[in-house]
């Protein structure tokens, strides 16, 4: 489960730099002038730095409250389990 999350993490971080790169690449033309461009460059920057580092102290903290989640993930399912039995 914990591999699985993190994965889902990273392919949500990746995804956002994509779409970050694709807006910078599909405004740039249409950006009125280069104090625009700029503005536009330093916050996506900004978004895609915040969001990295979130989304790495966030599976930094699975990693170390891993066992106590996923366990009680753990222990739930299998109530569910035995109890539909």
């Amino acid at each position: 489960m914990h591999r699985r999350d993190v994965g889902i993490a990273w392919a949500f971080v990746i995804g956002l730099w994509f779409a970050i790169l694709f807006v910078f690449w599909a405004v740039w033309d249409i950006a009125p002038s280069g104090p625009a461009r700029t503005l536009l460059m330093v916050g996506g920057i900004v978004v895609l730095a915040f969001n990295t580092a979130a989304i790495m102290a966030m599976l930094a903290h699975y990693r170390e409250d891993r066992d106590f989640m996923y366990g009680l993930d753990l222990k739930f399912l299998d109530e569910l389990r035995n109890g539909r039995r």
